[in-house]
């Protein structure tokens, strides 16, 4: 199995770019979050790879960073998910914004993805609860389970303030970290008006 690969950058398209390995060239697919990572051709260039061997083909991923190519492992692993919908998942959201999404059940942000429908989002957001804390890139787990924790609470105000600013058109995704920052911040002077307000002055930037 090819477990990496580094040589001169050949080409890049949309979707996938080529490698040259000592007068080889290799096909990766990869997310536009990885190829946007790339230098420009024909410069020297290494990726993660995953290989997926089929009866008609051996395919291979390529990704930026670890914790890209650990996402793409677990995504594919679920009923529905392909690599072609792994990808364009992992072209949508980074792996934190991932962990965020699942924490806080933003389903709209899934959907945002090419392949991912309102019943294939609720799937991902079921499988991946319980595996989102221990995923790479969302900080340590004890972190990433913070967040989840946090995101249980119903009726909080940080719950109250998500609501509120997904009402005013913000992704829960992107508005979470800056209202759970802006709680803690405050500690027990925390108010649901001033973390609203705050949070738009942030988010409006």
């Amino acid at each position: 199995m090819i477990a990496s690969l580094a040589g001169l950058l050949a080409q890049v398209e949309t979707d996938r770019c080529v490698i040259d390995v000592n007068g080889v060239g290799y096909l990766v697919q990869a997310s536009t979050r990885t190829l946007s990572a790339l230098p420009q051709p024909p410069e020297l260039a290494r990726v993660l790879v995953e290989t997926v061997v089929r009866e008609d083909a051996i395919l291979l991923y390529g990704f930026a960073d670890g914790a890209e190519r650990e996402w793409f492992r677990v995504l594919t692993s679920i009923q529905g998910v392909g690599a072609k919908v792994a990808l364009g998942l992992l072209s949508t959201l980074s792996p934190g914004e991932l962990i965020a999404a699942v924490a806080s059940g933003d389903k709209a942000s899934l959907t945002r993805a090419p392949g991912v429908g309102a019943r294939l989002a609720d799937r991902l957001l079921t499988e991946l609860r319980d595996r989102a804390a221990k995923m790479p890139g969302g900080g340590s787990g004890t972190a990433a389970a913070a967040i989840i924790a946090s995101a249980d609470s119903a009726g909080s105000i940080e719950g109250d303030a998500l609501l509120a600013l997904a009402g005013l058109g913000f992704r829960r995704a992107e508005a979470w970290p800056v209202v759970s920052r802006l709680i803690a911040d405050a500690g027990k002077a925390a108010s649901l008006d001033v973390i609203i307000r705050d949070a738009l002055k942030e988010l409006a930037r």
